[in-house]
């Protein structure tokens, strides 16, 4: 199969671009209220693409949707069957997976500001973003005619933190680099070195995953699309491709206690300012300026252009240097298919059959490359400054991350991550422990406790930490569909 050129004209253009320059931004979840103004005024909408322009663009706009907006828009049940089952349920459709996904407690979703109740859900989402300055004027112009068939549920406003997150690290260093050239074979192949390079598919629908195939996503036979507005699919020729060129959005907003996190740290180390900072860049995985605790490597990194990101935990197998449960280590392990060894088949058949009692230590995690992220969120609230969270000086309105990801598959993406890795207690072996920036720390319902952090030594056993209350509380979430915009057309037009 030939694979096509990457249609960029049919992409929004957050696949391809964080829209960094444009530092202002909001997020408008809204509910349909009339189907035909609404489609209307998606119709009118200048959605921006994936494609370059010179001089770039001062703002942007994107759109997504829920499954109750896709049918609150009219389009067909069929369609929306062909999309997976996490996105038409929703992410607060039942208690199972709010346990998987560690919503519990103050961030059960029937405490949440949206996304909770199903009223509170949102059909769709508008995403505007800007230069400074520029949001205001140009956001009330983007809008005008939307409150003819949208009904506003929520504006979620973000912040410019110059690139620090709430807690006061660096953030957004590390990213998934796409095969926008696709050059990754459209096949599953056993790979023994970590790379940051990604499949398309990972990312976006319609285009081989790292496994060599296709994400199921709705194809429509041809009378369904009389006007062609949709690409034929690459897999089925015959077939209309619905998603090709979308992909899935996770939204979450994540308010974060800035001032429970350092006056916690604070406690444990007795106000000494040097170990403060050193137990929570072990918490991170990373200094409060970016830099891994791992140190950096000399070692390339197919795909990976930021210094700051050359290194894998291949020689910290313990944690010595990284704690296993630290926040970064747990979201991105930078493992490979296979564990370490020498190269030849016998070596290959032992870490492969379980022989190899070294090897099955590093087999604990799953292979990093089926589980990446794109992430594109953005902060929000006042930032807080060291010597105002310790003297418990607390905003507000609050302050966290409108967390953002995009993925082909919401289940083997971020409902793995979330639940095996960030809200699991076993990840790699790490004893009774959740993340330490993000869990709940809650006990499970057997009593085992979740609330600890290890930081193991060279002689003698692991410094734990213990008792760690929750710093992140989810306040809404959902799961949309970002569309190519032939298939935003489709929708705009209405059913045939």
């Amino acid at each position: 199969m030939n694979a096509r050129p990457v249609d960029y004209e049919d992409i929004q253009g957050i696949v391809r671009f964080g829209y960094k320059r444009m530092t202002q931004a909001v997020f408008l979840l809204l509910r349909v209220t009339n189907a035909d103004a609404a489609r209307t005024w998606l119709a009118n909408a200048r959605v921006t693409s994936a494609m370059t322009q010179e001089p770039p663009p001062t703002t942007a706009l994107q759109i997504a949707f829920t499954s109750g907006g896709l049918r609150a828009l009219g389009v067909a049940e069929h369609i929306i069957e062909g999309f997976s089952s996490e996105f038409i349920v929703g992410m607060s459709s039942d208690p199972a997976r709010a346990r998987r996904l560690g919503d519990l407690g103050s961030s059960d979703p029937a405490q949440w500001q949206w996304g909770g109740a199903p009223d509170a859900i949102p059909h769709v989402m508008v995403m505007l973003y800007a230069e400074p300055g520029g949001l205001e004027d140009w956001g009330m112009e983007a809008m005008a005619g939307a409150e003819e068939g949208f009904v506003q549920l929520a504006g979620l406003t973000t912040s410019d933190m110059d690139g620090v997150e709430p807690f006061g690290f660096v953030d957004g260093i590390s990213e998934p680099a796409l095969d926008w050239q696709r050059e990754r074979p459209a096949r599953d192949i056993e790979r023994e070195d970590y790379t940051n390079l990604s499949c398309l598919g990972e990312y976006l629908l319609g285009y081989p995953n790292e496994y060599g195939g296709y994400t199921d996503r709705p194809l429509l036979d041809p009378q369904r699309d009389p006007d062609a507005l949709l690409s034929s699919a690459e897999d089925a020729p015959e077939k209309a491709d619905f998603g090709r060129n979308g992909s899935y959005l996770v939204l979450r907003q994540l308010e974060q206690d800035v001032s429970g996190f350092w006056r916690f740290i604070d406690a444990q180390v007795q106000g000494d300012p040097a170990d403060r900072k050193r137990l929570a860049e072990a918490m991170v995985g990373r200094t409060m300026d970016g830099e891994p605790l791992m140190g950096r490597t000399n070692e390339a990194i197919d795909g990976e252009d930021n210094p700051r990101n050359t290194f894998t935990y291949r020689d910290d197998d313990a944690g010595l240097r990284c704690p296993i449960g630290a926040h970064i280590r747990r979201s991105n392990p930078r493992n490979v298919d296979l564990p370490a060894g020498p190269p030849g088949f016998i070596s290959w058949a032992r870490r492969t059959l379980g022989f190899d009692a070294s090897a099955l230590a590093d087999d604990l995690v799953a292979s990093t490359r089926f589980h990446r992220l794109l992430r594109r969120g953005r902060e929000y609230g006042p930032g807080v400054s060291l010597t105002e969270a310790l003297a418990g000086q607390v905003p507000q309105e609050g302050t966290g991350l409108h967390f953002i990801c995009l993925g082909a598959n919401i289940a083997r993406q971020f409902e793995f991550v979330q639940s095996a890795w960030l809200s699991g207690i076993r990840f790699n072996g790490s004893p009774d422990e959740s993340d330490p920036l993000i869990g709940n720390h809650l006990p499970r319902a057997d009593g085992t406790r979740t609330d600890c952090f290890s930081m193991p030594l060279a002689n003698g056993p692991a410094q734990r930490v213990c008792g760690l209350p929750q710093f992140v509380t989810v306040l809404g979430g959902a799961y949309f569909f970002l569309p190519g915009l032939r298939a935003l057309r489709y929708i705009a037009k209405g059913e045939p």
